[in-house]
Order: structure tokens, then C-alpha cells, then sequence
């Protein structure tokens, strides 16, 4: 977490009516508290109105507020059902990013726009625990990012299975299933692979680059335009 999104978390939590703890920071941040006494007096010295002494506690004095995002109803609606989907349907990591996201927002937001964060007029279902995405979807994120090879291996709806190594390019859901578009090397070819067929996946310490006619928007392209 940089540090400014943790100075960020540490005001959200200063805002309950009870002191909160260095202890309890540092554990929820996942920092010692050496690092929270730190923050916090950076914090008090930046302006930010924070009352308590170590050992006994932090509060933010009432009435401190941080500049509002100005968002009307329609943006804000958009967020917040974007934000839902991701925390139904992403892997952990980018389920506990949204989370916060709300969190940003509820903290931020005009008093005015606050009952839409509330609102259930457009439902976003939880997936079932056994077809929700796990680690694997945030290692192949990485993947697609940093540009690195992987191995894994597959097995096609036929049940024919196969070893692969593969230049990833870009994951799509398709409200029912993740799919990896990749450069497959068997292939020599553009192919997608739904992720819950896919076993084994070895990162490679291996790098590819994005050649000519091997892009995601090449294959866009060819098989989406």
C-alpha cells in the first residue's frame, strides 16, 4: 500500500466515536506501530486535527472533512455498481481494492449524494464461492502486465488436455466465465483459454515483447471488430 493510501485509511478509521489504537492501526494496515506513530504525527503536523496520546488511543476531532469528490447521481451510481461488480466478481485482491474504493468515496463524498450509496435499485449478485475466481486471476493479471511468460496446463471442453506456454495479452469476463486472450507458442496463433480449465500455472522467468500483428488490439481486430 503506498503510503499516502495509508494515511488516507488511518483518517477513515480516526473517525469512530471511540479512540482507536496504534495496535489496532498497525494490524489493520499491516504495519508496526512504530510506522503509525509516524504517520499519525506527520499527519497532526500536515494540519489534520487528531487528538490522543500513545497508549491510549487516536480520535479525529469532530467536524474535520476532507475535500468532497464532485460526482453528480449518474457518475456516482456508475461507481458504486462498477465498484460492487468488481468485489462479486474480480479476485481477492482487486475485491479488497474496491472495497476500499467505497470506502474512499462514502468518506468524501457531499452529504447530499450519500443516500445513492445506499441505493439497491440495480443489483449485483455474489458469485457462488466455487466459480468465483481465486489467486490465479491476480498472478495472471501480473502476467499481462509485466509482460511475463506462463506454462499451465489445459483441458479443452473435449476433455483433450495440453501444455501450454503462452504470451498473455489481456482477461475478459463474459458474465459467466474469465478468459485469458494469449499468444500460444503450440499455436503460433491467438487463443483464449477460460481460466478455470487452466492447471498448473508456472510463471516463466521469461519476458516477451508485443510484436507486430500480436497485440491484444490486433486481436481485436481480427476477431471482435
Amino acid at each position: 500500500m503506498r503510503r499516502a493510501d495509508r494515511l488516507f485509511q488511518i483518517i477513515q478509521h480516526l473517525r469512530h466515536d471511540r479512540p482507536v489504537t496504534a495496535q489496532y492501526l498497525a494490524e489493520r494496515l499491516e504495519v508496526s506501530e512504530r510506522t503509525i506513530y509516524r504517520d499519525v504525527q506527520d499527519l497532526s503536523l500536515s494540519g489534520v486535527p487528531i487528538t490522543g496520546e500513545t497508549g491510549h488511543g487516536y480520535r479525529l476531532m469532530k467536524g474535520f472533512q476532507l475535500p468532497p469528490l464532485m460526482f453528480d447521481e449518474e457518475e456516482l451510481a456508475a461507481l458504486v455498481i462498477g465498484a460492487r461488480m468488481v468485489k462479486a466478481w474480480a479476485d481477492p485482491s482487486l475485491a479488497r481494492a474496491a472495497e476500499h474504493a467505497l470506502m474512499k468515496i462514502e468518506h468524501v463524498i457531499p452529504d447530499r449524494l450519500k443516500p445513492e450509496l445506499d441505493r439497491q435499485s440495480v443489483i449485483v449478485p455474489d458469485i457462488p464461492y466455487h466459480t468465483r475466481p481465486g489467486e490465479e486471476l491476480t498472478l495472471l493479471r501480473q502476467a499481462v502486465t509485466e509482460q511475463h511468460k506462463l506454462r499451465f496446463a489445459y483441458q479443452r471442453e473435449d476433455g483433450t488436455p495440453s501444455q501450454r506456454v503462452v504470451h498473455p495479452l489481456g482477461l475478459f469476463y463474459w458474465g459467466k466465465v474469465w478468459t485469458m486472450v494469449a499468444w500460444c507458442e503450440l499455436r503460433d496463433a491467438f487463443r483464449h483459454f477460460r481460466i478455470d480449465r487452466m492447471r498448473e500455472i508456472e510463471w516463466l522467468d521469461a519476458r516477451f515483447e508485443i510484436l507486430p500483428g500480436r497485440s491484444l488490439n490486433d486481436y481485436l481486430n481480427e476477431y471482435v471488430s
